[in-house]
């Protein structure tokens, strides 16, 4: 079945509504729909509205508070350590990243680091968020095991999220990626679409590296981005993150029934507080236009990391959001 498209309000008023319905207030109701609703606007329904029901199912099992506030537990000059009590992640990570601005705001950088958390959904909104501030902002999140060491036949690693954005004028510089060639809410559309992944994904049972959706899922054998490379980072920035929340690593968390009370970390500059009064504006357009400038194979021109979530945003703004109509159906049946 073909994507529906529907106008934005329609969709952020949808999932507010059934939010008051799950115990949100009206704030937390409306500013996590509005995350959600953000997501797929810029083209990112994986972790967006694909991501909603199995958000619901969370806070059905208690493993979501919807009434739970951050509480800070530590404040060591421009650093601060919170607690998430398991609040909603989205929300947790919204208030961290503000935290985190508001500290590099006034000593130049802030650092925040939080555990006891639950999945963020979209990474990306939370730089954008630093950017629209005009900071350098730097968030990771650790995971449950869903990503094999290299070498390795059996998840130990978790899928760790990264994102650094810069903020250029209109059009900053937001990279958001996981460290599995695809994150597993993309190969998941592959698989219900019936496709093939374009490149190379994840492992079969052999440890065969294979384009096959279903084979990767089966036991979330995803390919670390850059080899060994990858599966290096996702160690480092799980030691990291839940050294400096002091909250539950990767490891610990695999030993819980589901994916919760994970750690994330935030980070941020404002250039003016560090000595640079003015934005190197200049300076970052000439890098974009040595990088656009570059010879291609194919048609299609090179862009940078945010540049082409801009185009979709305006596209979907005019043309309304492209849905799953199985996932709003879903959705729409939720009373």
């Amino acid at each position: 079945m073909a994507e529906v498209r529907i106008p934005f309000d329609d969709v952020l008023d949808k999932l507010h509504n059934v939010l008051l319905n799950y115990g949100f207030s009206e704030d937390k109701a409306r500013l996590a729909a509005s995350l959600f609703t953000k997501a797929s606007l810029d083209g990112v329904a994986s972790h967006g509205l694909n991501r909603f029901p199995d958000f619901l199912r969370m806070i059905s099992k208690g493993y979501v508070k919807p009434d739970a506030e951050p509480v800070q537990t530590g404040k060591f000059g421009s650093f601060e350590r919170w607690d998430g009590k398991l609040g909603p992640g989205n929300l947790n990570a919204y208030f961290c990243m503000n935290r985190t601005i508001d500290l590099a705001h006034e000593n130049g950088l802030g650092c925040v680091a939080l555990r006891n958390t639950n999945h963020w959904m979209r990474g990306g909104n939370y730089g954008w968020q630093a950017v629209e501030k005009n900071c350098i902002g730097i968030c990771v999140t650790n995971t449950k095991p869903n990503l094999p060491a290299w070498g390795g036949s059996e998840v130990k690693l978790g899928n760790n999220p990264l994102v650094i954005a810069i903020p250029h004028q209109q059009k900053p510089v937001v990279l958001d990626l996981a460290l599995s060639q695809y994150a597993y809410g993309k190969i998941a559309i592959y698989l219900k679409a019936g496709k093939q992944l374009p490149y190379d994904g994840g492992f079969d049972h052999e440890g065969n590296i294979t384009k096959e959706p279903a084979t990767i899922l089966e036991k979330e054998m995803g390919l670390p981005i850059g080899l060994w490379k990858g599966a290096g980072l996702s160690l480092v920035l799980d030691l990291l993150i839940s050294l400096l929340s002091e909250g539950d690593a990767t490891a610990e968390i695999g030993q819980k029934e589901e994916e919760y009370g994970i750690s994330q970390f935030f980070l941020c500059f404002h250039l003016p507080k560090l000595g640079i009064e003015e934005f190197p504006k200049d300076k970052v357009e000439a890098i974009l236009e040595d990088l656009k400038s570059s010879e291609v194979f194919g048609e299609e021109k090179v862009r940078y990391p945010g540049e082409n979530t801009l185009k979709v945003r305006r596209e979907n703004e005019k043309r309304g959001i492209p849905v799953d109509p199985d996932i709003w159906e879903e959705i729409s049946d939720i009373s």
